[in-house]
């Protein structure tokens, strides 16, 4: 069995580690400007006597992380659903996979909503890309979150995903922990969500049965489907398909990364629901018959995505951005001439939040109705035209 301190370098800190990652944070000029930042009626040396307080993770998530995020919800959202939860057990670990849209609020909201249901928090992968500053770091894995390390060479990118799998596993079936991570590596800029396959054969490596199906059922994945009325950081991510059309070799800094965190954090979500789907079990069985292990890959990729767009809820927007794109009204039962409205002025006021007037917006707009539209192409390539009328 992997010992745990095989885990040091992603693990997220433990209790008796808090103390010290405090009295670091408050060295850091930027984090008590972030203090300043987050909450602004609160003077920072008051928020960091409050901190030198706290003695354990759990007290730092319910005092300082789950205050901020609900208020996030009452003051960006128009409120936060949920559905499934009654299919799962409290007492369960599960590795909840969903579609991934917002760097920081997918898994905040998430755990806002296990704990209010009774559920404890996951952990939470985060990639270290999005680590700017040391600090951040300290930050995140005092909130129960654990590092996914990117852009590696090839053999250390092979060790650390042995590594990665390791962890997940062993923090699921021995530690008793439940995970959240995302079904792909990054967002999905184009509203079309899809299961990476090197997510899955990374979380196969640590497997210890010859079985594919069986190291995927000890995993008790439950697919969760994250959709948000609204995405703040629409325009910036079609501003990147623009830059990425003129320019093939352009890459997004740091700073944008920064630019995107701040946008979806602040920015209005409209109506946002998760759905919980059932752990999938016996399913699995059905990839024993596939030779080629890359097509079996292949089959549960496919099977985590039939879940997630199965469950992903549909707004308004999503209707109207599917049939402007196609230029007709076959969905016009689904949203009022008020609905449609309201969304096309949404469109419109993101595309002149681009500033210098770097936008095609023709482009722009063209890119922003896929990404509204794409979760309804999956819905009708999964149940069919018919159903969704």
């Amino acid at each position: 069995m992997t010992k745990e301190l095989d885990f040091e370098s992603i693990r997220p800190y433990q209790d008796h580690e808090i103390q010290q990652v405090f009295e670091r944070l408050k060295k850091e000029t930027s984090f008590i400007e972030l203090i300043g930042f987050l909450y602004p009626e609160l003077p920072a040396q008051k928020f960091l006597d409050k901190m030198m307080q706290i003695k354990s993770i759990r007290q730092f998530q319910q005092e300082v992380i789950s205050p901020y995020v609900k208020e996030i919800i009452k003051n960006t959202t128009r409120g936060v659903t949920s559905e499934g939860l009654d299919h799962l057990n409290p007492d369960e670990a599960y590795l909840y996979i969903s579609n991934h849209r917002d760097i920081v609020l997918d898994p905040a909201i998430l755990n806002v909503i296990l704990f209010e249901n009774g559920f404890d928090t996951t952990e939470i992968a985060i990639g270290d890309n999005l680590l700017i500053y040391p600090w951040i770091t300290d930050l995140v894995k005092l909130n129960r979150t654990f590092i996914v390390k990117r852009n590696l060479p090839v053999r250390q990118m092979l060790e650390n995903s042995t590594l990665l799998s390791e962890y997940i596993r062993h923090t699921l079936t021995k530690v008793g922990n439940s995970i959240w991570i995302a079904q792909r590596e990054g967002r999905s800029k184009d509203g079309n969500d899809r299961t990476q396959l090197s997510l899955l054969k990374m979380l196969n490596i640590s497997g210890k049965n010859e079985s594919v199906a069986e190291n995927f059922k000890e995993l008790k994945i439950v697919p969760v489907s994250i959709s948000y009325e609204y995405d703040p950081c629409d325009y910036l991510k079609a501003l990147e398909f623009q830059h990425k059309r003129d320019n093939p070799d352009y890459v997004k800094t740091s700073e944008d990364d920064l630019k995107h965190m701040g946008a979806g954090l602040s920015g209005r979500k409209g109506r946002v629901h998760f759905s919980f789907g059932q752990p999938i079990g016996n399913e699995f069985d059905q990839i024993k018959d596939v030779q080629n292990k890359n097509e079996k890959f292949e089959y549960l990729a496919r099977l985590i995505d039939k879940h997630v767009h199965e469950n992903y809820k549909l707004w308004p927007g999503n209707w109207v951005a599917w049939d402007m794109l196609n230029e007709n009204n076959e969905y016009s039962n689904k949203y009022s001439s008020e609905e449609k409205q309201v969304f096309l002025d949404y469109i419109e006021e993101h595309l002149d939040r681009i500033e210098g007037g770097e936008g095609d917006r023709d482009f722009l707009r063209k890119t922003l109705f896929e990404m509204y539209a794409n979760p309804v192409a999956n819905k009708r390539d999964l149940l069919g035209k018919s159903v969704l009328e």
